[in-house]
């Protein structure tokens, strides 16, 4: 009676455990890895342990009809705990967005550099000179580089790929969330991705972007002269 007791006992604290365990990665519908579901909830539970912020991860495939990010989120906010951070990647619909609760808690972090389409200063002028409409959307966009998931999931990929993509860029962008929190409170956080792998990132993406910038320079630089010798032989 005692043993089995016991046994019962261990069972439910195994259980218990478990589920402590795996609350950081608090929805996944997209990657479904052990490995990465262990990375994310590592990160989380030291997080939580240093600082007290719970920084959630949800990852689905889609939402209900007429439901925005937004609206999810808020649903989701009601189901945990503040302090909170929760980071929510929509796969169909190729959306992130990260609310955090109370709001007091998004002076932690920059979630705009995070979000930010642009991982390089490079790839930042690039965009301003494309898309930006005046002078202050341009410094914007050129002053909120450095984003950690977006320029990932531009990337382009097949087959099983997908999903690995996916898997680094939440990984990568979990953990920039993380780093800027625990640096709030003057922590380190130990099981972290730390700098390397966005110096690497940025490396990447500076090649990425001088690709592209030579490759426009080199069609500028065709067309002028296809148009200098057709003006020669008119």
């Amino acid at each position: 009676m005692l043993h089995s007791r016991g046994l019962a006992a261990l069972i439910l604290a195994l259980v218990f455990f478990s589920t402590l365990h795996a609350e950081y990665l608090y929805k996944d519908d997209v990657v479904k890895n052990p490995q990465f579901e262990e990375q994310i909830n590592s990160i989380g539970a030291e997080l939580k342990a240093k600082t007290g912020v719970s920084l959630y991860l949800v990852m689905v495939r889609d939402l209900d009809e007429n439901q925005s990010i937004a609206d999810f989120e808020k649903q989701l906010a009601l189901e945990l705990k503040e302090p909170a951070v929760i980071m929510t990647f929509i796969e169909l619909k190729q959306k992130v967005d990260i609310l955090a609760r109370p709001v007091a808690l998004y002076e932690h972090f920059n979630k705009a550099q995070v979000l930010s389409p642009n991982a390089t200063f490079i790839g930042s002028v690039v965009s301003a000179i494309m898309f930006a409409r005046s002078f202050d959307e341009a410094s914007e966009l050129i002053s909120n580089r450095g984003g950690t998931i977006l320029p990932i999931l531009a990337e382009r990929a097949k087959g099983d790929d997908i999903v690995s993509k996916y898997s680094v860029a939440m990984f990568n962008g979990y953990s920039d969330v993380a780093e800027q929190i625990a640096d709030h409170y003057n922590v380190t956080l130990s099981s972290s991705a730390g700098s390397g792998s966005k110096n690497f990132i940025d490396i990447l993406r500076a090649i990425f972007y001088g690709i592209i910038i030579w490759a426009i320079f080199i069609y500028v630089r065709g067309k002028y002269f296809r148009q200098k010798e057709e003006h020669e032989n008119v």
